[in-house]
């Protein structure tokens, strides 16, 4: 019922914001004689803020067609490389652009789409041949496709980085995770190190990654811990409506995702949307576009399967299995000690909100066997979740580390 009602509201939205943006064009038409009364523009700016709220939201584009090296503008394109059930490999072709770092980088299945790492991708084409985890809606997976869990996601990492190793020996690949994947990329590049696979990635970067929960823990790890498991399998689960292919489905809906993200920073979210109208009552588009693009990213969700999700609050945030060194995989240990060669870089913000300092950097205490020189640790001062992998502190200030990294450690 929850599902339904929410598709309900939606559909009621959808409309009033359809209206909405029809009314905010009436009132900007410079044909339109109240355009020039005195509150047609504060109306109209209104309508347009409200429309933007309200408006219905499929999969975004990565839209990035060129990238600049050397000073040469090269075009890009999408390729997807392996098609699977629950997400694709997708590479993105620089032409006439050979060599360089082959880099996977792993996007969170955590209610937003890939494009969430748009700008991750963007700043690291001109340095890499990058590849991406692009994840389906899991609403949109027949049931006929069958289960998706935290074992079939490491899976899915183990076949992709052999897929982009296949022609490569031990192929120079290298690992970007954000966020959520941190674990089970570290559990990855444990098991592929174990079984001395030749794909298995020469660095493996973890950004703001929930290693360790019980380090600095956040709102978001408090909220995973203080209810009981049965407590999320009755209260945030609900089953795909009969409109989606993946109808009947169980899973954790990304409008729940969204609400819990929105809630934690309120407050910002109505300044910001203050502002965006205030911006727009002064003419200030391009301001006003900014936090326009923000959030027509940040609102784009999408479903994970019940079974990944709810395993996720099991193995990660209420049993701490990785770092107590009880995490498996299909009934096999998954033991950090097995990694001696893979360079690991732990990424953190002076000021993330959801992964708190020393999450990520346990990953570089576990890894016993690890030298030192392959181990590097890095905090993003004044950076929060978001700013670690997107906007100015990535690009000009934690970018430039990874390259250094990969480079080092090529």
């Amino acid at each position: 019922m929850l599902y339904d009602a929410y598709e309900f509201q939606r559909s009621m939205m959808a409309g009033a914001s359809k209206m909405a943006s029809f009314g905010a064009d009436m009132l900007n038409n410079p044909a339109n004689p109240f355009a020039y009364l005195g509150g047609g523009t504060v109306v109209a700016s209104a309508l347009e803020v409200f429309a933007h709220a309200n408006a219905t939201r499929g999969k975004p584009a990565f839209g990035l067609d060129t990238t600049t090296i050397d000073g040469r503008e090269v075009a890009v394109r999408e390729e997807i490389v392996l098609r699977k059930d629950f997400g694709q490999l997708k590479r993105f072709v620089r032409k006439g652009v050979e060599g360089g770092p082959k880099l996977l980088i792993v996007a969170p299945m955590s209610g937003h789409y890939a494009t969430l790492l748009r700008g991750t991708v963007e700043r690291m084409l001109p340095f890499a041949d990058v590849y991406i985890t692009d994840w389906r809606d899991a609403r949109s997976v027949p049931l006929s496709a069958g289960r998706f869990d935290l074992d079939d996601y490491i899976d899915y990492l183990i076949e992709y980085l052999e897929t982009i190793g296949a022609n490569e020996g031990r192929g120079g690949t290298h690992m970007l995770a954000v966020c959520q994947p941190s674990v089970p990329c570290y559990a990855a590049v444990a098991l592929m190190s174990a079984d001395k696979n030749p794909c298995r990635p020469k660095t493996l970067t973890m950004m703001g990654g929930p290693v360790d929960t019980r380090e600095a823990p956040t709102a978001v790890n408090t909220l995973a811990t203080e209810r009981p498991h049965a407590w999320f399998e009755q209260n945030v689960i609900a089953t795909v409506p009969g409109n989606y292919p993946g109808a009947g489905r169980k899973v954790y809906p990304g409008f729940l995702q969204l609400a819990g993200f929105m809630s934690m920073n309120l407050g910002n979210h109505m300044v910001s949307h203050w502002e965006m109208y205030k911006h727009l009552v002064q003419g200030d588009g391009e301001s006003a576009s900014q936090s326009q693009d923000f959030y027509e990213e940040y609102r784009s969700v999408c479903d994970m399967t019940a079974e990944f999700y709810l395993q996720t609050i099991d193995v990660v945030f209420q049993n701490h299995a990785l770092p107590r060194g009880i995490m498996t995989h299909r009934g096999r240990l998954v033991d950090p000690a097995a990694i001696t060669d893979i360079g690991l870089l732990a990424v953190e913000g002076e000021r993330d909100d959801i992964s708190g300092l020393g999450q990520t950097k346990a990953a570089l205490t576990l890894a016993t066997a690890l030298p030192d020189e392959k181990k590097r640790y890095l905090i993003a001062e004044g950076a929060g979740h978001y700013g670690i992998f997107n906007g100015t502190r990535w690009r000009e200030k934690i970018a430039p580390v990874v390259e250094e990294f990969i480079t080092a450690n090529g």
